[in-house]
């Protein structure tokens, strides 16, 4: 039997390098998305040398509107049916959104929504028609409330996980299952891209491993379970949103989210 096949956009770096170690460790092949190609490629060799699977690079920049249909093509071209689909791609940016670049936020939608809707649409129609399939959406705890000075990267999240759930609820039954997974502050380049690796969050002690935070989402998936918050202070901060003055919630974001 051939093995399974595990796509994963953002593979260059962070949690989807993580992701990609952990589907390999465990014997499947993968396909490996992101824009850099060169550091695909290092990941790639890697992986083959260490587990003996087969690791595919696929460079495509999902800010495009016209890149997932096009990964898709590509993935059918190379006679690859797609078991796990890992929708980590993503970034955010940081400071009051009036001063931000335009283009740039409406690119951080493109990829943090737009890319994860039409790659799930397309991937999932193939796994409904087997009867199997995986799909792990990653989210944030950033979405469970709005971020005074991360604003549109807090709502693109907080589409991941409303969406996400609601894609679940549809798919029961199916053999498909959908899981969205909410980290807190972690370390990856994910911080210091955005420009808010100084900001109060990422100052404070607790601030988790990227491996950690992978194999958490990696378990979670596997076992179909629909939600997922890693670490017991994201836990009780997703559950206290849900009871606190919305003022509250929004003004303690806004102080999380400004320089330390």
């Amino acid at each position: 039997m051939s093995r399974k096949v595990a796509l994963i956009t953002g593979a260059s770096a962070g949690l989807g390098e993580q992701f990609a170690e952990c589907f390999a460790r465990d014997g499947h092949d993968v396909i490996l998305v992101a824009r850099g190609a060169a550091r695909l490629e290092a990941l790639a060799a890697r992986l083959e040398a260490a587990y003996k699977v087969t690791a595919h690079v696929l460079p495509a920049d999902l800010g495009r509107p016209e890149a997932p249909q096009q990964l898709f093509e590509a993935v059918r071209a190379k006679g690859l049916a797609v078991d796990f689909l890992v929708n980590n791609a993503g970034f955010g940016s940081a400071g009051p959104f009036l001063e931000q670049d335009m283009a740039r936020e409406a690119e951080m939608v493109e990829v943090n929504c737009v890319a994860l809707l039409k790659l799930t649409h397309l991937f999932a129609k193939p796994m409904r028609e087997r009867g199997a399939g995986r799909i792990l959406n990653v989210s944030s705890t950033a979405g469970f409330q709005p971020g005074p000075y991360m604003a549109t990267y807090y709502a693109t999240k907080a589409f991941v996980l409303s969406w996400s759930e609601a894609l679940a609820h549809e798919l029961k039954g199916t053999g498909v299952t959908v899981t969205c997974h909410c980290p807190g502050a972690t370390h990856t380049e994910f911080a210091l891209r955005a420009g808010n690796d100084k900001s109060r969050l990422f100052q404070r002690p607790g601030v988790a491993k990227a491996s950690d935070v992978a194999a958490h989402a990696y378990g979670a998936m596997m076992r179909g379970r629909v939600l997922a918050v890693h670490g017991l202070f994201n836990k009780v901060g997703a559950a206290m949103v849900r009871f606190s003055p919305r003022f509250a919630v929004r003004t303690i974001a806004a102080n999380l989210n400004q320089q330390g």
